[in-house]
């Protein structure tokens, strides 16, 4: 049987912090991996997730699978991936709703896609080969958009939604991507929220942004996952977690990562959050 996320607050984990993370986690319950960083034979980063996935539930977060790329999956990769998943049983398999390769070249980022029916056809059959293969529910996280295609017929929670009715995955809301978008896109990140399918969400995300600006000098966010969360954020978290109820909520913080204590304060003030919420 998979273990199951608790609904609390879980960190990204990061080698510097294994020793905290071993001695006294404090508020964190849970821990998120990037599969793509333990896909090998051995060493001492596998070692480390061995033990801590004795200890922890852990949520594998794949970032190279390419869901939204118009070629077929690659095989080698996904049976890496099915390897690490046999190997440390993770509660939960996420991956991102984007393209990063092509003719065998991966890239270094997630690529938006335009939401038509031929992507939402390829998404569907790429989370169809997912799923089978690694025998579980995987989930789909929504993007951080910088930019709207004039090709799109689906709004992107059209989209998610019926990628979900085909393909019986979950999804994995990112409330910072949702606040990214909506300042980017210029919509209002509540009516986001009130068309996603809150039902299917198994994990939520939250992480910090920088402030830019486009070259009509209006503001631009950036998703760096190098920052605090910012309050606007936290109250759309707030606003999302009293319509669902807790649920597993990671702190995501991949650069200019902090000292533990840092990320367990943020893990404790999500955690507070859903405390409160499934007293109300």
């Amino acid at each position: 049987m998979l273990p199951s996320l608790p609904r609390t607050a879980g960190i990204g984990f990061k080698p510097a912090h294994y020793t905290d993370l071993v001695g006294s986690p404090g508020a964190v319950t849970w821990l998120e991996v990037h599969a793509e960083n333990y896909m090998v034979d051995g060493g001492p980063q596998l070692a480390m997730l061995d033990d801590l996935a004795d200890r922890f539930p852990i949520s594998l977060h794949g970032v190279g699978l390419s869901i939204g790329g118009p070629g077929p999956l690659d095989a080698v990769h996904l049976g890496r991936l099915r390897r690490l998943v046999d190997r440390i049983n993770p509660a939960s398999f996420s991956e991102h709703l984007a393209w990063s390769s092509h003719s065998g070249a991966y890239y270094n980022d997630l690529l938006p896609l335009p939401y038509t029916e031929m992507t939402l056809n390829a998404v569907c059959g790429h989370i169809d080969e997912v799923q089978d293969r690694l025998g579980q529910r995987m989930l789909l996280e929504n993007p951080s958009s910088y930019l709207r295609f004039a090709e799109s017929t689906l709004d992107e929670t059209e989209f998610l939604a019926e990628v979900v009715a085909r393909t019986g995955c979950g999804l994995l809301l990112d409330v910072n991507n949702v606040f990214i978008s909506a300042v980017n896109l210029g919509f209002t990140p509540q009516d986001y929220i009130g068309t996603f399918p809150l039902s299917e969400i198994g994990e939520i995300h939250l992480g910090g942004h920088e402030a830019d600006q486009d070259e009509d000098g209006a503001t631009l966010l950036i998703d760096t996952h190098g920052a605090p969360v910012a309050d606007p954020v936290w109250a759309l978290f707030e606003n999302v977690v009293a319509r669902t109820g807790p649920l597993p909520t990671l702190i995501e913080w991949d650069n200019e990562v902090p000292d533990f204590a840092t990320l367990e304060a943020e893990a404790a003030r999500a955690t507070n959050i859903l405390t409160r919420q499934a007293a109300a």
